[in-house]
């Protein structure tokens, strides 16, 4: 975990259609990605918000997402309260985090993976034995 983790906070930029004024209410908001955050440093991590043509028929909010070494994240929302066109745009950064996430564990990614060397057997699964002996039941596995 980083010694420095990214928060909305420290990491969100206000682009078009937001002045400072809104800072402490957008951070609000956007509370619930801080624990997707932290698992990533804040020295590595933007995030920006914008609005175009706020509060008015066909306003569209755009959250973009930059953390070093991965793609940048792009999430947009049409809805017409911006309330709720935050929340989606929230919500959907969210779940592309997770997936982001997902994708770079060992279980997805082959290069990651522990693979036996040609010529050589895998392990042998355990037991019932080596189980019971371990404190766990075939059910668990």
């Amino acid at each position: 975990m980083s010694t420095n983790p990214a928060t909305v906070a420290k990491c969100l930029r206000l682009g078009a259609g937001f002045s400072q004024a809104d800072r402490d209410w957008l951070v609000a908001q956007f509370a619930t990605l801080d624990a997707r955050l932290a698992t990533f440093d804040a020295d590595a991590t933007e995030l920006e918000l914008s609005v175009k043509d706020r509060e008015a028929r066909g306003q569209r909010v755009t959250l973009e997402c930059w953390i070093a070494g991965r793609q940048k994240i792009v999430t947009t929302s049409s809805e017409e309260d911006l309330r709720a066109a935050l929340n989606d745009a929230r919500d959907d950064l969210r779940r592309k985090l997770n997936d982001a996430k997902t994708r770079q564990e060992p279980r997805n990614n082959k290069h990651l993976r522990v693979t036996t060397p040609p010529g050589q057997s895998p392990p042998a699964e355990l037991s019932a034995e080596d189980l019971a002996a371990a404190g766990t039941t075939t059910d668990e596995r």
